[in-house]
């Protein structure tokens, strides 16, 4: 998934950070309102991570005061990025601002990492109809623990070429555009160009190719990951 991590504390935002990457999520990180709410609008995102108590920066005109104004603008211009509050422990009041304006879940610090990845897998079923294992002919994802397998033996792939896959498959059956695969892969800085992507869909087309799984290039439309029998 393509996660934003709002967060101001450096510390926590690095060991958070870390956890993340490890588990194969791309993060961009944001520990002022003001980068939170600029993010938010121009990059799409699987989920967000919300602090709600953020500073504004130094130069900041815009009035923005805390995490809750960020989801807020969200909401209100229709994005439906699920939204995992971070909150201090027996902060009622926060927990009921952050549902309020939209949150879909709330997490007390401190937490456990592995219950911020169990929470991020829980929403992600929930908004995008997704499973934690996912069959399509000869291939099997088992998101839990990030591993495809083919004919029932491991599929090994390096980790660009795994998150095609794995958007391909989230959820299964669906056509994905050649822009969502870029943004979704794309670096900030760094566009993900059409050659780039072709090549991995190259790769992942002849590793599957003693197999029962095809993908698809839909003309003009993107590309369909499918059993052929």
């Amino acid at each position: 998934m393509r996660i934003l991590l709002v967060e101001d504390d450096v510390v926590l935002r690095d060991v958070m950070l870390r956890s993340l990457n490890d588990a194969g999520h791309r993060v961009d990180l944001a520990g002022t309102v003001e980068d939170a709410d600029h993010l938010w609008r121009v990059q799409p995102f699987d989920a967000v991570l919300l602090d709600l108590n953020l500073p504004q920066s130094s130069h900041a005109r815009s009035g923005l005061g805390s995490g809750l104004t960020a989801l807020r603008n969200a909401r209100a211009r229709g994005d439906r990025t699920p939204v995992l509050v971070l909150t201090a422990r027996n902060r009622t009041d926060e927990r009921i601002a952050g549902l309020n304006a939209g949150a879909d879940d709330y997490l007390g610090k401190p937490f456990d990492l592995a219950e911020v990845e169990a929470r991020l897998r829980a929403l992600a079923r929930r908004t995008q109809g997704t499973d934690d294992q996912v069959r399509i002919g000869d291939l099997t994802l088992d998101r839990t623990a990030r591993r495809f397998t083919l004919a029932s033996r491991p599929l090994e792939l390096p980790a660009r070429e795994f998150e095609v896959l794995w958007e391909l498959t989230s959820p299964a059956g669906r056509v994905v555009s050649k822009r969502t695969l870029s943004t979704k892969l794309s670096d900030l800085d760094e566009a993900l160009g059409d050659n780039a992507l072709e090549a991995f869909i190259s790769r992942l087309r002849k590793k599957l190719a003693d197999s029962n799984v095809q993908i698809r290039t839909l003309r003009g439309l993107g590309y369909l990951l499918e059993a052929d029998r």
